[in-house]
C-alpha cells in the first residue's frame, strides 16, 4: 500500500516556539501554500484519507478537497508538555539540555520523547497495514512524517532531522 503523507502548511507562531499539541493558527500564506499542495495531489486517488485532529492539518485536508477525513489522535505532533507555546530560548528548565542531548529517549517535561511519538505513529501504521487499500493520504505534522520515514527504513535515527518535509510538502511511503 502507498501512503502519501502531507505536512501541514506554515503556522502563525514566532520562530523557535514549541507548538506540538497546541492548536495554533495557520499563517497568512495558507491559501497559496494549500493551493500548491492541492495541485501536487491533483492526480492522486485515495481509498481513505486520515488526518491529525489539530486544525492546521484539518484545514489543509479540507482545502485539498477532503473536508471529512478520518481523524486519528495518533497522528498529532509530539507533545511538548510544559514547553508548549514557549520559545526554546525562554525555557528555564534543567530538563531542556537533557532533552537536547537525547530527544529520542528523553521526554519533554510532562510531554513526550521522540520514541513515544514514534510508538503512536507506528501503532497507526501497523493498523493501516492490515487494511486492503491501494493508496491513502495522511494529513499530519513534521514529526509524524519523520516517524513514517523511520518506520519504513527511509531514514536513520542519526540524521533524522536532515529529512524534514517542508510545510505543505508531500512524502510517499510503501507499507
Amino acid at each position: 500500500m502507498k501512503i502519501v503523507l502531507v505536512r501541514h502548511t506554515s503556522v502563525d507562531v514566532p520562530r523557535g516556539t514549541c507548538y506540538g499539541w497546541t492548536d495554533v493558527p495557520v499563517a497568512t500564506t495558507f491559501r497559496s501554500e494549500a493551493a500548491a499542495t492541492r495541485a501536487a495531489l491533483r492526480d492522486m486517488v485515495f481509498d481513505r484519507v486520515y488526518c491529525s485532529p489539530l486544525s492546521r492539518a484539518r484545514l489543509l485536508a479540507a482545502a485539498c478537497g477532503y473536508p471529512e477525513p478520518i481523524i486519528d489522535s495518533r497522528l498529532k505532533e509530539m507533545n511538548m508538555g510544559d514547553w508548549e507555546m514557549r520559545r526554546f530560548d525562554d525555557i528555564e528548565d534543567p530538563n531542556l539540555q537533557l532533552w537536547y542531548d537525547d530527544y529520542l529517549n528523553r521526554p519533554t517535561t510532562n510531554g513526550e520523547s521522540f520514541r513515544m511519538l514514534y510508538a503512536r505513529v507506528g501503532s497507526f501504521l501497523d493498523d493501516i497495514r492490515k487494511c486492503r487499500y491501494n493508496r491513502i493520504a495522511v494529513f499530519a505534522h513534521g514529526g509524524v512524517l519523520l516517524c513514517a520515514g523511520l518506520y519504513t527504513g527511509m531514514y536513520e535515527e542519526r540524521n533524522l532531522f536532515d529529512n524534514i518535509t517542508p510545510y505543505g510538502g508531500l512524502m510517499e511511503i510503501v507499507v
